[in-house]
């Protein structure tokens, strides 16, 4: 189990280049207008040109088109990256068709390359039910209905625990549309969390961690599930200032 070092400071802001993986997906667009207005620099990552003016409606003040299964689009899309945010997941028809996901391989390609570039932190969106802790019963069927996803899932979490990276690892449950609504429960593995989560509240926490020193070297299960207060722990997500 990941535990806080009160030792790690948090990235800081001004000058920083973020790179947002997935940013097409429905929580990167998330994270893209979370970032909005901020100091950092982000860069959005798409598989298609054909996104690039969208993205950069969102927030983006880059756009690179890469494919993450291949090394050296990873390679290219981290040059001079100061903070890697990932938020690329498979469609649920891929479970059942796909040789390798995204979610694994994709990851694990990105990792190493933030590693060997000198990338500072990396952020992934996992999901509840990945890794070996105790679950619920919400995680038990995660495992069930879509195990070859969490199973990658579990070998890039893996990669990214092992690799030099400042690292935070969010596993949402059920992800949900609409707003932020800033009511989320987070907590160590094993807390047996349960429930949905806006992907704008995981969005969000996706955006903050680089600058949230209770976030450094975590795994975290994420929901919004009031019910589950005493199970979570507060943690102070800082987001930094919008720039004016």
């Amino acid at each position: 189990m990941d535990a806080p070092d009160d030792t790690t400071t948090s990235l800081d802001a001004t000058g920083t280049r973020i790179l947002v993986a997935g940013a097409t997906g429905g929580t990167g667009r998330w994270v893209l207008r979370a970032l909005d207005g901020r100091p950092p620099t982000v860069r959005a990552l798409t598989r298609s040109a054909d996104g690039h003016d969208r993205l950069r409606r969102l927030g983006a003040d880059e756009v690179v088109v890469g494919d993450l299964f291949d090394p050296d689009d990873a390679r290219a899309a981290v040059e001079d990256v100061d903070a890697v945010l990932s938020a690329v997941g498979s469609a649920g028809r891929a479970v059942l068709t796909a040789d390798e996901f995204v979610d694994g391989t994709g990851n694990r390609n990105l990792v190493e390359a933030a590693a060997e570039a000198g990338t500072e932190a990396f952020v992934v969106e996992s999901a509840l039910g990945v890794g070996d802790e105790p679950a619920s019963p919400l995680a038990t069927a995660f495992d069930l209905f879509i195990g070859p996803v969490q199973r990658a899932k579990a070998e890039a979490e893996a990669a990214l625990r092992n690799a030099p990276l400042r690292h935070t690892i969010l596993r949402p449950g059920v992800l949900t549309g609409g707003p932020r609504t800033g009511l989320v429960q987070t907590a160590e593995p094993g807390a047996r969390l349960w429930g949905g989560v806006t992907r704008a509240d995981v969005a969000h926490l996706l955006a903050a961690a680089p600058f949230t020193p209770a976030a450094a070297d975590r795994t975290l299960e994420v929901v919004s599930n009031p019910l589950l207060k005493r199970r979570a722990e507060p943690i102070d997500w800082q987001l930094p200032r919008e720039s004016r």
